[in-house]
């Protein structure tokens, strides 16, 4: 059975997954890629009795990481594995967990890699049985199960139905979508305040530049995304100051607003307010173009056509990357409608910004005032990141999950 789509989305989040020996050792490979699909990095360890269901090389082709055995191995890169693989994770997993396993973490024994991982580790642990129904049942497996929930550790329960053996009851490993939904929940409640201390400068929505008193040039932008931004990092902790064009989305709590209708008004107000900014995000659509001179009275409809000359908006975006201070982060945006990632990469590069968020705009999902986003993240040093199309403001966490990776690099 293949994993859905998973509804919640965590780039930058470490995993470990432990697989230990059992038949049920292929349904592992499903968990790996059901968090990959979710934006997680896993890395995988596994008993010597795994490797006799699932050979190593499967999950070190699908994870891109060498898989652990024994840290004493020649190939193993990392001579004190079992603190840095342990120690530099979001969750660990155990999937299946066999119940000499179980017995081996509830009674602290530590003698190969993946039961000295779990001694040292210092995340989340949830761990998903696979055995006999007769070893499931038994008052000493019962026993080790309740000591290890005494000790914070996460279960998901195995199903019943018929095992390997021919035996009818509890004790088959859940489904891979069963345990990757429950290691999304416990990795979202652990970033809840994740963006604690940071002062996100937000723009909003749209700029108007007026012709004359009745008419003017804009942009079609709703808001929805940079509000959605708004919205989650006050969530994850962030205070957030957003300056807001002309927008039709509603605007969230606990956020403080500043309005700023033409790009020279936007231009003054984020000048001033970035200065206690820790991250400027530019979502606005700003007009990239005004009228040189505005009519003071209403334009006549008295020709067939009329002239307007432009001249060039200040680029707030540039302006911003170029004035920061204090390790301040810039992220963009880039609206394309042909060429998107060589276009954004283009104007990531021009503006020396830290990433941009580019969507297709001609595209029925992904254009303006649309309740979903199909967006693609480019940073700096890494290749780009193509999302599937996601509410915006699942989109919104995926944007604050590669902040709080530039931030710290090492951490994430």
């Amino acid at each position: 059975m293949s994993s859905p789509e998973p509804q919640t989305t965590l780039v930058g989040k470490n995993v470990a997954l432990g697989v230990c020996g059992g038949i049920a050792a292929y349904k592992a490979v499903e968990v790996l890629r059901g968090l990959q699909k979710a934006g997680c990095t896993v890395r995988v360890a596994m008993t010597k009795r795994a490797c006799e269901f699932v050979q190593p090389l499967t999950f070190r082709a699908l994870s891109g990481n060498h898989v652990i055995v024994d840290d004493y191995a020649p190939d193993n890169p990392d001579p004190i594995a079992h603190i840095t693989f342990s120690q530099t994770v979001d969750l660990l997993i155990v999937a299946p967990a066999t119940a000499n396993i179980i017995a081996k973490f509830a009674n602290g024994v530590a003698d190969d890699f993946l039961s000295s991982t779990y001694l040292a580790c210092t995340a989340p642990v949830l761990i998903a049985p696979a055995m006999n129904t007769t070893m499931w049942e038994h008052p000493a497996t019962q026993r080790n199960l309740e000591r290890l929930r005494a000790d914070g550790v996460h279960f998901v329960e195995p199903d019943a139905g018929e095992m390997a053996c021919g035996t009818i009851g509890p004790g088959r490993l859940s489904e891979p979508d069963r345990i990757v939904a429950a290691a999304l929940e416990i990795l979202a409640a652990s970033k809840t305040k994740d963006l604690s201390g940071e002062r996100l400068l937000i723009t909003v929505g749209a700029t108007r530049e007026e012709i004359d008193p009745v008419r003017f040039i804009s942009n079609r932008s709703s808001g929805k995304m940079g509000f959605a931004l708004a919205e989650a990092a006050v969530e994850r902790g962030a205070e957030v100051t957003v300056v807001a064009g002309v927008t039709t989305a509603a605007a969230p709590d606990g956020v403080r607003i500043v309005k700023a209708i033409s790009a020279e008004e936007m231009s003054q107000t984020v000048a001033r307010e970035s200065a206690a900014a820790s991250v400027f995000i530019g979502a606005a659509a700003i007009a990239d173009y005004r009228p040189v001179q505005r009519a003071a009275q209403k334009i006549k409809k008295s020709d067939d056509s009329i002239t307007l000359t432009l001249e060039r908006t200040p680029d707030v975006l540039s302006q911003v990357a170029a004035a920061r201070t204090n390790g301040m982060l810039v992220i963009g945006f880039a609206a394309e409608t042909e060429n998107l990632v060589e276009n954004a990469q283009q104007k990531l590069n021009a503006k020396k910004l830290d990433a941009i968020i580019a969507n297709d705009v001609t595209q029925p999902d992904s254009g303006f005032d649309s309740a979903t986003n199909a967006i693609t993240i480019i940073t700096k040093d890494d290749n780009p990141v193509v999302l599937p199309t996601l509410s915006k403001r699942e989109a919104a966490d995926r944007i604050l999950d590669v902040i709080l990776q530039l931030r710290c690099p090492k951490k994430s």
